[in-house]
C-alpha cells in the first residue's frame, strides 16, 4: 500500500525505471524489516522518489512551477526530511512550566514545580491568553491544541449529558406505556460523552435500548458459524420452538428464518419515533427542539438548543455473558445480524492501564479524535479504531507517562500507517475480527497518504 501512497505524488512514475526499483524495493521492505521499519523506509523514499521523478521525468505543460524547481531546493528537501527524521526531546513538565512569551523571560519569577498527577494539570500552564511562542517542540503543540481545539468545556458536556438523560427517560416512559408486552431494559447513554473522553464538542451520544430476551428461548451463534462467516456479526436463534412454539416470546414478532432480526426490529422502532412520539411536546417540556432523523439509517435524534446541538443514536441491545450485541446490521446477508460492540470494554481497558501506571493513553485517544475529526482525510476513522491501535500498541510499549506523549502520539500514527498498509486492523479483544472491514479501499488510501505526510512533518496534522 506505501505504494499505492506514493503513486499519488508523481504523473510520470509508471515510465521511470529508477522510480519502478524504489518502489520494488519499498513493496518488499515489510519482508525484512517489519511494519514500522517500512513505514519509516516509506517516508525516506517517497522523497527520493520526489528528486528521481523531477531528475528523470520530462516538463509538465500544465505546471510551470515544476520546471523552476533547482537541484539546490531539491537538496533543501533531503535535509528536511533528514531533520524531521530526528526523535523529538522528551518534553518535561518542568519545562511546560516555562512557556511564557520572550518579553517576560528577561526577568522570570519563580514558579512551583507542577504537580505530577495528569496532562490536564500541565495544560493549566499554557494559558490561552499568553503569547505563543515562536518555537515549540511537538509535546507543547499536542498540548496547546489539545487546549484549543479539543477540549470540551464542561458546561456543555453537562448540558449535553443532561438532555441525553432527560430524552432517554422520556422515551423510556413512552415505550413501556405504548409496548407494555415488550420488556425493554433500562435506555442508557453511552458514548465518549460519559467517559471524560469527549473531544471537539459534546454534539453526539448513543442510548442503548436492551431487550430482555428468555435465556432459554434465545442461543446467541458467532458470525463465523453462519453464511455470513464474519466473526464481528452474530445472530439470535429462536430456540426451543417443540416445547415453546412461536408467540411464546413477546419478540417473536421481530423473528425471520428463525433468527431474531436487527433490521425488523429497527424499521418497527423507526416508525415509532417518526410516527408516534410527540416529539414537538418533549422538546417544549425540556426547552428543545427534538427531531427524528427521517432520512437516516440509524435510528436518530437531531436536538437543539440554544447552547449546542446534539445528535443521539438509538441502538437496541441484546446482551449474553460478557459480550454486547447491537442492532447495527449492513447491507446485504448481515442486514439481520447484530454486531459485536467493544466500546465499553476498551474505554475499561485504557483506564484500568492508565490508572495502573498514571499515563496518558487516554489524553491520546481524545488529541487522535479531535485531529480526525478536523481532518477531512481521516475523519472515518472513529473512536474505536483509534482505541484499538492505542491498546495494541500499550502491549508493546510500556512507557505512557505524560512526558513521552509526543513520542507515543508520533507511534500510533506509525502504526495506523502499518495497519492500513495491511488493510487490517485486528481487534484486541478478538484477532479474527478486521475493524477496517467495513471502509473502502480509495477511503484507506487517502488516511494512508495523510499520516505518510504528517510522519514527516506531524505539525500538519495540528494546523
Amino acid at each position: 500500500m506505501a505504494t499505492e501512497f506514493s503513486q499519488k505524488r508523481g504523473k510520470h512514475r509508471d515510465d521511470n525505471p529508477l522510480s519502478s526499483a524504489v518502489d520494488f524495493l519499498l513493496a518488499n521492505a515489510r519482508l525484512v524489516l517489519g511494519v514500522g521499519g517500512a513505514a519509516v523506509l516509506g517516508i525516506a523514499t517517497l522523497a527520493v522518489k520526489r528528486l528521481i521523478d523531477r531528475a528523470t521525468s520530462p516538463p509538465d505543460k500544465d505546471d510551470v512551477k515544476a520546471e523552476q524547481k533547482s537541484i539546490e531546493e531539491s537538496w533543501q528537501e533531503l535535509s528536511l526530511l533528514k531533520a524531521s527524521t530526528r526523535p523529538q526531546p522528551k518534553q518535561r513538565k518542568e519545562d511546560l512550566s516555562q512557556l511564557q512569551p520572550s518579553s517576560a523571560q528577561a526577568s522570570p519569577a519563580p514558579e512551583p514545580e507542577p504537580p505530577r498527577d495528569t496532562v490536564a494539570l500541565t495544560l493549566s500552564k499554557l494559558s490561552p491568553n499568553s503569547q505563543t511562542p515562536l518555537c515549540l517542540t511537538l509535546q507543547e503543540r499536542l498540548l496547546m491544541y489539545y487546549q484549543h481545539r479539543v477540549v470540551v468545556s464542561e458546561s456543555d458536556i453537562t448540558l449535553a449529558k443532561q438532555l441525553a438523560g432527560d430524552i432517554a427517560q422520556e422515551l423510556q416512559n413512552y415505550l413501556r406505556s405504548k409496548f407494555p408486552e415488550l420488556p425493554f431494559g433500562a435506555l442508557s447513554p453511552r458514548s465518549p460523552l460519559y467517559d471524560g473522553l469527549e473531544a471537539v464538542a459534546a454534539d453526539h451520544t448513543c442510548l442503548f435500548a436492551p431487550l430482555v430476551l428468555e435465556p432459554n428461548l434465545w442461543s446467541f451463534i458467532p458470525g463465523e458459524d453462519t453464511i455470513a462467516n464474519d466473526p464481528y456479526y452474530w445472530v439470535i436463534r429462536r430456540t426451543q420452538l417443540e416445547y415453546f412454539p412461536r408467540g411464546s416470546s413477546p419478540w417473536d414478532r421481530f423473528v425471520v428464518g428463525g433468527y431474531l432480526s436487527s433490521s425488523v426490529l429497527l424499521e418497527a422502532l423507526r416508525k415509532v419515533l417518526v410516527g408516534s412520539v410527540n416529539w414537538p411536546a418533549i422538546g417544549s417540556m425540556l426547552d428543545c427542539l427534538i427531531r427524528p432523523g427521517v432520512v437516516s439509517e440509524e435510528l436518530l435524534l437531531e436536538v437543539q438548543h440554544d447552547q449546542l446541538e446534539l445528535s443521539i443514536v438509538i441502538f437496541p441491545t441484546a446482551e449474553s455473558e460478557d459480550r454486547t450485541l447491537i442492532a447495527k446490521p449492513q447491507e446485504g446477508l448481515l442486514e439481520n445480524l447484530w454486531q459485536q460492540d467493544f466500546y465499553q470494554a476498551e474505554v475499561s481497558k485504557l483506564q484500568e492501564l492508565d490508572s495502573a501506571d498514571l499515563g496518558a493513553r487516554c489524553h491520546c485517544l481524545q488529541l487522535l479524535q479531535g485531529i480526525c475529526r478536523h481532518h477531512p482525510s481521516l475523519n472515518k476513522l472513529n473512536v474505536n479504531h483509534l482505541a484499538q491501535v492505542i491498546l495494541h500498541l500499550s502491549e508493546a510499549e510500556t512507557d505512557w507517562a505524560e512526558d513521552s506523549l509526543a513520542d507515543r502520539f508520533q507511534q500510533v500514527i506509525m502504526e495506523l500507517i502499518g495497519y492500513l498498509e495491511e488493510g487490517s486492523l485486528p481487534c484486541y479483544f478478538n484477532q479474527r475480527i478486521n475493524l477496517f472491514s467495513s471502509l473502502q479501499e480509495e477511503e484507506i488510501d487517502d488516511m494512508g497518504f495523510a499520516l505518510y505526510n504528517a510522519v514527516m512533518a506531524p505539525e500538519l496534522l495540528l494546523s
